[in-house]
């Protein structure tokens, strides 16, 4: 069995316990019903089963025990949950897509460009290690290119796009760069001391990259939903403080805590008539000046 195997199998048996405690024999059932629509035999022996499990804990830090009260398997613990559903993400989708021949009769992808990827790895471990960093950055706004010696503190992605977040060495300030834009990325040995930077709390109000750089205070914001749109929301949230305040058959209120900035208003923008701004009434305000000038 190859390494892609093991690792689809590791997969299938987080996937199935994920949904709810289960026994060796409906993990297996489990297993059964991928191996037929995938081709190939994921089924395991209970010592197999117990490999799996201590692999599983050293890759993904996620946790498997058995409850001997109620005779079945769970998962216990599981640190950095949202970092492993990515890249369990990543993996369901190269590993579909290597098992079908000929995917590009059935298979529509995105027309897009490069997005810096390239760059994570360099940029993790210059994070990690707290190294300097040198690139070049070419602005969408006036084209201009400028050199940047950098303090690297965090990664954040935002709608396929991945950013940067550190201290700009020039100005003393923390600064957001777009991956897609950086060229010619040095890492240098020179050591810097962190502050204390929490990214989490950074853009704990941000939808989005903006972050605002005076004394802005995030806002109750308050939106009126039509049901069908509300599904999708629903199932997508806005952002994390998004909360039901009422819901009826023709609508549903809901709460977000925001900062008001141009990544917020045209997120709404794109939802057209199915979403109205009840408060605040700067929001509303900037809201209609953006339609008015359309």
């Amino acid at each position: 069995m190859s390494k892609r195997e093991y690792i689809a199998r590791y997969n299938l048996i987080i996937s199935r316990l994920r949904k709810s405690p289960a026994t060796l024999s409906e993990i297996n059932n489990y297993l059964e019903q991928q191996s037929e629509l995938q081709g190939y035999d994921f089924t395991i022996s209970n010592r197999t089963f117990q490999r799996d499990v201590a692999d599983i804990s050293s890759l993904y830090n996620i946790d498997i025990e058995y409850s001997f009260t109620n005779k079945h398997y769970l998962i216990a613990t599981e640190d950095k949950p949202d970092a492993n559903e990515r890249m369990l993400e990543a993996f369901n989708v190269f590993h579909a897509f290597n098992t079908a021949e000929g995917i590009s009769k059935y298979v529509i992808f995105e027309k897009r460009q490069p997005n810096g990827n390239e760059h994570l790895y360099g940029l993790l471990y210059a994070i990690k290690n707290q190294f300097q960093i040198k690139f070049i950055y070419k602005k969408f706004k006036d084209e201009l290119t400028t050199k940047r010696v950098f303090e690297p503190y965090a990664l954040k992605e935002v709608r396929n796009r991945w950013y940067i977040v550190g201290k700009d060495v020039d100005d003393d300030t923390i600064k957001i760069f777009g991956l897609d834009r950086i060229s010619n990325l040095e890492l240098s040995k020179r050591i810097f001391s962190k502050e204390q930077f929490d990214a989490q709390t950074f853009f704990e109000h941000c939808f989005g990259i903006i972050v605002p750089n005076d004394n802005s205070k995030p806002e109750d914001i308050i939106l009126l939903i039509r049901p069908l749109k509300w599904k999708f929301i629903q199932s997508l949230p806005l952002h994390e403080s998004q909360k039901v305040l009422s819901e009826n058959q023709n609508e549903v209120k809901i709460s977000l805590k925001l900062y008001i900035t141009q990544d917020l208003i045209m997120e709404l923008l794109s939802h057209g008539n199915q979403i109205k701004v009840l408060q605040p009434l700067s929001l509303k305000e900037e809201m209609k000046k953006a339609c008015f000038k359309m």
